[in-house]
C-alpha cells in the first residue's frame, strides 16, 4: 500500500475507532466526520495503486491545488505516446501510477510499459513484447488501463497483462524481466487456464490492471463484446490468484460454477458446461484486513440474450467476496438476475467505513451501468439499506428464460434517468417532445428493466432503454471522500433501442437469435448495436427505393438526443444518509447542440455530454475531464479540466486541454510540488498524458 494511501485510511480508520469507541458523534445532518490533518507539501506522496490505493477511493488530501488557484494551474510536462507502436493510439485509458519519483503506465498501440520521470515527463525505461498474431486476435487492444506495483521493502516489481493476455513481472528500476517470476518474467494466461483454449485465437484478453493485495497478484479476464456472440461456447472468464514473486498459480474461482461447486444450481438444464464469458472484466478492491479481494463480474454469453443461460445463472452480473490466499467464496451479491441488459458491473467497488444505525459500518459501494449505488456491508454481502425484490414483465423472445423479479435498492436513489417513459425524453420545446413521443411509438418503451423484444419490419423495432447499454456509469467508476462519506459518480445519460432478431447466418453466430434491427444484414448487426449507443448521432438516410415510413436505427429527433439533458452529469451521495448531496451537469454543451437550428434562441443551461469518465476527489475539490470536444468563443477546439467544490458541486475553476479526458486523472505531492496528471485522447488527437502545477510563484 502507497504512503498517501496508508496514511489516508490510517487518518480516516483511527478517527472511526474513536468515533465506534465513544458512540457516533452526531451533528444536524447525524454525523460528524473525522477529522483529517491537512497534509504537509514537505512530505512527498504515492499512488500505488489504479484508483489510489486498494479500496479504489482515488482520493488524496492535498490542497496545494485548490479553489482558489485551480485557473492558474499550467502545464509541467506532457508525454506523447505516438512512437509507442506501430501506429497511433486513440484510446488512451491509462492511469499512472507514482513510487518513489516515478511513474509507471501502460502506453502506445502495443501496451508497452514505461517508467518516466514524474517531475520532467522523460522516460527511464520501456519494456515491449512483440506477440505477433496473438496480440492481433485479442479482443482487447491498445494501452489498457494501466499497471501494478509490488514490494517487499527491497525488491520492487511492476506487473502488467499484455494484450496477448501474458502476466509480465519487470524489476521497477530497470524494465528487465524478472527472472524467478514465471518463465523469464512472464506467465502464460491462456494456460493453467481450467479449460483448453488456443493460444492463438482464444477469445480472452483484458484491459484491467491486475491486483496486486499482499503477496498475490489477482488477473481477471475479457471478451469480445456478448450482443452478436460468435458462440454460445466461449472462453469462460475465470479469475486466477498468483504467487507475486514466483508466478506460481494459488487458485482459481471459477466464475460459471462446475458441477458440484456453489451457484451451480442456479443454472437451469445444465447450462453452466457449456457457457463462455462470465469474467471480471473492470478492476477489483480488496481489503487486507478482512481478506478479501472483490470481484465485479459480467454476464455470461451473450449480453441481451440468455437463451443458453437459464435461470438466475450465477455469477453473472454479482459481486463475489473471495478470500485473498484461497480463492474461496465468502459471499455473492446477484446485482441483476440473468441480465439482458448488459449490466455488467464495470467497475471496482469503493471500500469505505460509513455511520450506519449509530455504528460504524465497513461498507463497499458499488456504481453500475443502471445508475443504482449498491451499498452493502463488505464483511457479509448484506445490503446496508433494504434492496428489495419487485416484480418486472416479461418478453417475447422464444426460448429466452425471464427472471420474475429484479433487486431494487431503497437508497441511495438512482443517480441517473432510468426508463423510456414520456418524461425522460427530449422536451427543448413542445414540438420537439411531440415529435419524441410520436417516435417512440414504434418501439416498446418502459421502466427500468423492461426486456428486449423481438424486432419487426413495421415494428416495435425493439425496445427502448435507459440507461444505454454503456451505462450509466462505466469503467472509470467514482471516488470517495472519507472525510464526508461522500461517493462521487460520472455518469452518462443515453437512451437505446435493444432489438432482438432471428440469426440467420451461422458464420456470425451459432445463437439462434441476436441482438439486432429487423432488415439489417446479420454482418452488419454487431455494427448497428455499436451505433446505436451514439444517442447524438441522426439515422443514416434511407437508401435508395427505401418505402416511406418509420425505420430502425439510432433514435433521435431532427439529430438531437432522444432524451433529455444532462447527457453527462457528476452526482454526489452521502452514503450518511443514503440520499444525493448534489448533482451538476458534467461538459460542455456539444458543438451541434448549441447551434441546432431547432433551438436557435433557446436559452439553454449546459447540457453535459456523455462519455466515460473517472472523477478525482482531493482536500476541497472534485476534479474531472471532459468527454468530448466542443469549441470555445475564441474558435478553439478541445475540452476543459474541471475542479468542483466537493461540498456542493459549484465550479470552482476549469483549465484548458487540446483532448478530452480518456483516462482518470491522479495527484501527487514531488518536491513541494503538487501535480495533478490525466491521459487525454480521442477523435483525431492521439494518446498524450499531462501533468499540471502551479506556476512557483502561486
Amino acid at each position: 500500500m502507497s504512503s498517501l494511501s496508508r496514511r489516508s485510511l490510517l487518518l480516516s480508520t483511527g478517527a472511526t475507532l474513536l468515533l465506534a469507541r465513544a458512540g457516533v458523534a452526531k451533528t444536524a445532518s447525524g454525523w460528524t466526520p473525522p477529522p483529517i490533518p491537512p497534509h504537509d507539501p514537505k512530505v512527498d506522496t504515492e499512488w500505488r495503486h489504479y484508483a489510489a490505493d486498494q479500496a479504489n477511493t482515488r482520493y488524496a488530501p492535498l490542497d496545494q491545488i485548490n479553489a482558489a488557484n485551480f485557473n492558474d494551474l499550467e502545464v509541467a510536462w506532457r508525454f506523447k505516446t505516438d512512437a509507442l507502436g506501430a501506429r497511433r493510439e486513440y484510446q488512451f485509458e491509462v492511469t499512472p501510477l507514482l513510487v518513489k519519483g516515478r511513474l509507471f503506465l501502460t502506453a502506445g498501440a502495443r501496451r508497452d510499459c514505461i517508467a518516466l520521470d514524474a517531475t520532467t515527463g522523460e522516460m527511464l525505461w520501456m519494456y515491449r513484447m512483440d506477440e505477433g498474431q496473438r496480440a492481433a486476435n485479442s479482443p482487447r487492444q491498445l494501452s489498457g488501463h494501466g499497471c501494478s506495483y509490488w514490494t517487499d521493502g527491497t525488491r520492487e516489481r511492476v506487473l502488467f497483462v499484455t494484450t496477448g493476455y501474458r502476466l509480465v513481472s519487470l524489476d521497477a528500476a530497470t524494465g528487465i524481466p524478472d527472472p524467478d517470476f514465471g518463465d523469464k518474467g512472464v506467465i502464460d494466461l491462456k494456460a493453467d487456464f481450467d479449460q483448453q483454449i488456443d493460444p492463438l485465437t482464444a477469445d480472452v484478453g483484458l484491459h484491467s490492471t491486475p491486483l496486486v493485495v499482499k503477496n498475490v497478484v489477482v488477473v481477471g479476464a475479457a471478451h469480445s463484446a456478448g450482443d452478436v456472440p460468435a458462440t454460445r461456447f466461449n472462453v469462460k472468464g475465470y479469475v486466477r490468484g498468483f504467487d507475486v514473486t514466483t508466478g506460481k498459480r494459488l487458485w482459481i474461482f471459477h466464475t460459471i460454477p462446475k458441477k458440484g461447486e456453489f451457484g451451480y444450481d442456479t443454472w437451469l438444464d445444465g447450462d453452466a458446461d457449456q457457457a463462455g464469458n462470465g469474467g471480471v472484466w473492470a478492476q477489483m478492491s480488496a481489503d487486507e484486513e478482512l481478506g478479501l479481494v472483490y470481484l465485479p463480474i459480467e454476464l455470461p454469453t451473450g449480453d441481451e440474450m440468455g437463451l443458453y443461460r437459464h435461470g438466475a445463472a450465477l455469477f453473472g452480473e454479482s459481486l463475489v467476496a473471495v478470500d485473498i490466499m484461497t480463492g474461496q467464496r465468502k459471499w455473492h451479491y446477484q446485482f441483476v438476475h440473468h441480465g439482458l441488459w448488459d449490466r455488467d458491473i464495470p467497475c471496482a467497488p469503493i471500500l469505505c467505513d460509513i455511520p450506519h444505525e449509530g455504528r460504524m459500518v465497513k461498507a463497499l459501494a458499488q456504481p453500475t451501468k443502471q445508475a443504482f449505488l449498491y451499498v452493502l456491508n463488505r464483511e457479509t454481502g448484506k445490503p446496508i439499506w433494504p434492496i428489495v425484490e419487485r416484480k418486472v414483465p416479461a418478453g417475447d423472445v422464444p426460448g429466452e428464460w425471464y427472471s420474475p423479479t429484479q433487486p431494487f435498492p431503497t437508497k441511495p436513489p438512482a443517480y441517473d434517468r432510468q426508463g423510456s417513459t414520456p418524461d425522460n425524453l427530449i422536451d427543448f420545446t413542445p414540438e420537439l417532445h411531440a415529435e419524441a413521443l410520436e417516435l417512440v411509438k414504434n418501439y416498446v418503451t418502459g421502466p427500468l428493466y423492461t426486456p428486449p423484444t423481438l424486432s419487426k419490419p413495421g415494428g416495435p423495432f425493439g425496445t427502448l432503454v435507459a440507461p444505454g447499454l454503456q451505462g450509466g456509469t462505466n469503467w472509470p467508476g467514482g471516488c470517495y471522500d472519507p472525510e464526508t462519506c461522500k461517493v462521487y459518480v460520472y455518469s452518462k445519460t443515453t437512451m437505446q433501442p435493444i432489438g432482438i432478431v432471428p440469426s440467420t447466418d451461422k458464420n456470425v453466430s451459432d445463437f439462434a437469435y441476436v441482438h439486432g434491427m429487423a432488415g439489417v444484414p446479420p454482418q452488419a448487426q454487431h455494427a448497428m448495436g455499436a451505433a446505436n449507443e451514439g444517442s447524438f448521432r441522426p439515422p443514416p438516410p434511407p437508401p435508395p427505393g427505401a418505402p416511406k415510413g418509420p425505420r430502425p436505427g439510432p433514435v433521435s429527433v431532427r439529430g438531437l438526443p432522444l432524451i433529455k439533458p444532462p447527457y453527462g452529469r457528476i452526482t454526489a451521495i452521502d452514503l450518511t444518509r443514503g440520499d444525493i448531496a448534489w448533482q451538476i451537469a458534467h461538459g460542455e454543451t456539444p458543438d451541434n447542440i448549441r447551434n441546432h437550428p431547432a433551438l436557435k434562441g433557446l436559452k439553454i443551461p449546459r447540457t453535459g455530454r456523455e462519455g466515460n469518465l473517472g472523477p478525482l476527489c482531493t482536500k476541497s475539490l472534485v476534479i474531472c475531464g471532459e468527454a468530448g470536444f466542443f469549441t470555445n468563443p475564441q474558435g478553439v477546439r478541445g475540452a476543459m479540466l474541471r475542479a468542483y467544490d466537493k461540498a456542493t458541486g459549484e465550479e470552482k475553476g476549469a483549465v484548458y486541454i487540446p483532448a478530452p479526458q480518456s483516462g482518470s486523472p491522479m495527484t501527487y505531492m514531488l518536491g513541494g510540488r503538487q501535480y495533478l496528471v490525466v491521459a487525454i485522447g480521442g477523435g483525431n488527437y492521439s494518446g498524450e498524458l499531462v501533468a499540471f502545477k502551479l506556476p512557483r510563484e502561486t
